[in-house]
């Protein structure tokens, strides 16, 4: 049984329906449950997202690269002297430094990026646009914004988007606060 986020249709307020902690113990777990507009806004926001992210990937995949590869390149590609440091570029693409690492090592092998250390920060390293990385993005930029329109922007209406950008960009900025004071 899948468990829902809001009030019970029941009539209990606060029993959620197959909740696995309601059916323990009888009891309602505390706080605020999502509202029946809250619960349709939230679920249509994770299946955008996946699906969204899914046909993206697919494809960006008919170009021999993944949505994180394409990340990487446009940040770089956007960055003053084509380069960033680790840090900075996990930042930019919301990656753990761990997860970035693994990813750029995986892009130097295909000749992408390159890594250089940080003239005076022997532990500081760069991230670096390499000619056939920019190449890359350069050919593949074009079907990846044709792709977004497709799957995203010509579904909606300007002022859709406007509302999108408007509600989604305080909950970023508040995730990267959180995702800073942990680092």
């Amino acid at each position: 049984m899948r468990t829902r986020y809001h009030e019970g249709d029941s009539g209990d307020a606060g029993t959620l329906t197959g909740s696995p902690v309601a059916r323990a113990s009888g009891e309602p777990p505390a706080g605020r449950w999502l509202t029946e507009a809250e619960q349709r806004a939230w679920r249509a926001h994770l299946n955008l997202s996946r699906l969204l992210a899914r046909e993206l990937d697919r494809d960006l995949n008919a170009h021999g690269l993944n949505d994180h590869d394409y990340e990487i390149l446009v940040e770089l590609s956007e960055a003053p002297g084509r380069r960033l440091r680790m840090t900075e570029l996990a930042n930019a693409t919301s990656q753990s430094r761990s997860r970035l690492s693994h990813q750029v090592t995986r892009m130097e092998t295909a000749g992408l990026v390159r890594r250089e250390s940080c003239e005076g920060d022997r532990r500081g390293l760069f991230a670096v646009l390499t000619g056939p990385g920019l190449a890359t993005i350069e050919r593949v930029a074009p079907h990846h914004v044709a792709s977004v329109r497709r799957h995203f922007i010509d579904r909606l209406t300007p002022e859709q988007l406007a509302v999108i950008a408007d509600a989604y960009e305080p909950v970023v900025t508040r995730l990267r606060q959180i995702r800073t004071a942990r680092t």
